[in-house]
């Protein structure tokens, strides 16, 4: 099979597991609380990541390893908890699209802090999307008054942290395997995660021994695996194989996923948040546009 049918395969394969994990998360808090499922979710996809590639955290370099700690932490680490009590309040489907944003808070923060420069496809795309942003958000809390959207904030947030991620990268460690940077990362997440875990309770035996909190931590096993570990290294040799701008593309297509399984699992959606969406995917894809 060759390169251009197998990228297609790959990109299919990452729409279904990162836009599955929203759902995941979801299923996930019915039996652990947002900081219980952030750090076990960071530490399940630490272990897997250790077996598959820990040898590769000898070639970090010491003078790397405090942007390697910065993109863990923004990364990964803090996502997973933002999400996490995102999805307390807001549907799977409706963060899903809010994290849509990313490419377009990368722009942000690469002109504010990375001195990286725009054009006028990117200046137009970012305010369309935070136009659909606002529109998604306003539309949500009239048809579900019975959540809180102030907590549609934390998705962006999220977003921004992994806008910086991706600059560091970019900027500080594109000299590092990809393997090393995710195996860099956990390593230094792995105790402060532990940390966490063992401050919310979760080894109390009325905890550890609920048959509720077993079903969860096995979505969360799933994700961590599934969602974060395979899918690094799926996304790398994604990249490989094809183009930056075509792994990118994967950003499109996740919320539809994400919308599929939020309206099987009765979440409400309108026709206008509908547009909405429309209207932030035209923003991300005029950010990522070449300009001719």
């Amino acid at each position: 099979m060759g390169n251009t049918n197998l990228k297609w395969i790959y990109l299919s394969v990452l729409s279904v597991v990162w836009g599955s994990s929203f759902i995941l998360i979801k299923k996930g808090l019915i039996g652990l609380t947002p900081m219980q499922l952030g750090a076990i979710r960071t530490l399940f996809a630490a272990i897997f990541l250790f077996l598959i590639g820990f040898k590769s955290i000898a070639t970090i370099k010491k003078r790397d390893w405090p942007w390697v700690i910065l993109s863990g932490f923004m990364g990964t680490f803090f996502p997973a908890f933002l999400f996490a009590y995102a999805e307390t309040e807001i549907d799977s489907a409706i963060a899903s699209i809010l994290n849509s944003t990313t490419p377009l808070m990368t722009l942000i923060l690469g002109a504010v802090v990375f001195s990286i420069g725009f054009n006028r496809n990117q200046i137009i795309g970012v305010i369309i999307g935070l136009i659909g942003c606002l529109a998604l958000i306003w539309e949500g809390a009239a048809i579900n008054p019975n959540q809180d959207y102030r907590y549609a904030g934390l998705v962006l947030i999220a977003s921004v942290c992994y806008a910086i991620n991706v600059n560091v990268i970019k900027k500080y460690m594109s000299h590092i395997s990809p393997m090393g940077i995710a195996n860099g990362n956990f390593l230094a997440l792995f105790f402060p995660a532990l940390g966490v875990l063992y401050a919310t309770g979760f080894f109390e035996p009325e905890v550890i021994g609920d048959s509720q909190v077993h079903t969860s931590l096995l979505y969360i096993v799933v994700l961590a695996i599934v969602g974060t570990g395979i899918a690094k290294v799926m996304f790398n040799k994604l990249v490989q194989m094809s183009s930056p701008v075509f792994a990118s593309s994967v950003t499109y297509t996740i919320p539809i996923v994400a919308l599929m399984w939020g309206m099987m699992d009765g979440e409400q959606f309108s026709f206008y948040q509908v547009i909405a969406t429309a209207i932030i995917i035209l923003g991300v894809y005029l950010s990522n546009k070449k300009k001719k």
